[in-house]
C-alpha cells in the first residue's frame, strides 16, 4: 500500500513538474517573440524616419540658386517645389508684359513728337488730339513706368533665386515629427493655479 502511494505521489510530482516546465517554456518563447517583434518595430520606425530625412548636402543651396539663375523655376523643380513654378513664370511674365507694353506706347509717343518737330501734320500722325506738351508729359510717364516694370521684373528674378536657395537650406534641417513643441497647462497641486513648465522629450 505504501509502495502504491509512493508511486502515485511520484507520478503527480512528475506531472506537475512537466506542466510547470511547459508553461515556463511557453512564457520564455512568448517573451523572446515579443523582444524580436519590438526590435523589428524599432528598426522599421528608424528606417521610416531616415527616409523622411534627406542626407545633408552642403552644395544643394548653391546648386538650387545656380539652376534658378540659369532658368527661372528650375531651382524650384530641383528642390521639389513644383507648385511654385507657375507662380514664378506668372510673376515674371507679368513684369515682362508691362515692360514691353510701356515700351511700345513710349516709342509711339516719341515717334509722334519727332514727326511734329519734323514738320509733319499732326493729323497724319498718332495722337493728333494731344498737344506737344502733353506728348512730352506722356513720354516721361511711360518711360518711368517702363523703367519701373524693368526693376520689378529684375527683382522678381532675384527673388526666384533667393527662394530656391532658402528652400534648399531649409531642407537640410530635420523637421520631423520627433522634434515638436507641445505646450500644456499643468495645475499646481497645492493652490490649483496653472504653472509654466518646460520639458524636453527624446525619441529614439
Amino acid at each position: 500500500m505504501k509502495t502504491k502511494s509512493f508511486y502515485i505521489i511520484l507520478f503527480l510530482c512528475f506531472f506537475v513538474h512537466n506542466a510547470f516546465s511547459q508553461e515556463e517554456n511557453e512564457n520564455k518563447e512568448n517573451d523572446e517573440l515579443k523582444v524580436v517583434t519590438e526590435k523589428v518595430a524599432v528598426k522599421k520606425k528608424k528606417k521610416k524616419r531616415n527616409k523622411k530625412i534627406r542626407p545633408y548636402e552642403p552644395l544643394a543651396p548653391a546648386r538650387a540658386a545656380f539652376y534658378s539663375a540659369i532658368l527661372p523655376g528650375l531651382g524650384q523643380a530641383y528642390t521639389g517645389k513644383y507648385w511654385k513654378i507657375p507662380i514664378v513664370y506668372g510673376a515674371l511674365g507679368a513684369g515682362v508684359y508691362f515692360y514691353l507694353d510701356n515700351n511700345r506706347i513710349y516709342n509711339e509717343l516719341r515717334d509722334a513728337y519727332k514727326g511734329r518737330l519734323a514738320g509733319i501734320d499732326p493729323n497724319d500722325l498718332d495722337f493728333p488730339d494731344f498737344s506737344d506738351e502733353q506728348l512730352i508729359d506722356l513720354q516721361r510717364r511711360f518711360r518711368r513706368d517702363q523703367e519701373l516694370s524693368l526693376l520689378i521684373t529684375a527683382g522678381l528674378y532675384v527673388l526666384n533665386i533667393i527662394d530656391a536657395n532658402v528652400t534648399a537650406h531649409l531642407q537640410q534641417f530635420n523637421v520631423s515629427k520627433d522634434l515638436s513643441f507641445k505646450p500644456k497647462i499643468k495645475f499646481n497641486e497645492f493652490d490649483a493655479r496653472p504653472s509654466y513648465v518646460m520639458s524636453l522629450n527624446y525619441s529614439f
